[in-house]
């Protein structure tokens, strides 16, 4: 089950879990849209993976399978490229 980080790990920009413009890679590494289209140019700057938009959960799922607390920022993100 995805963990639905609720933050962009470049600008630390809110995305909780109904965000249309969060971006995850396959370990879920989040970001949201402006960072990984401009900064990130659609590539994770962590594992080298596709940037795709991150699915949805259902309201009526959240109470019973909550969203991620856990906060992963790295301003200097958009350096390393």
């Amino acid at each position: 089950m995805l963990e639905l980080r609720p933050g962009c790990e470049c600008c630390d920009k809110d995305l909780p879990p109904q965000a249309e413009d969060a971006r995850i890679c396959s370990f879920e590494c989040t970001f949201c849209a402006e960072c990984a289209t401009n900064v990130l140019h659609g590539a994770c700057p962590n594992c080298g993976g596709e940037l795709v938009p991150r699915p949805r959960r259902p309201a009526t799922k959240l109470a019973n399978h909550p969203p991620s607390s856990k906060r992963v920022c790295n301003p200097e993100c958009g350096k390393q490229n």
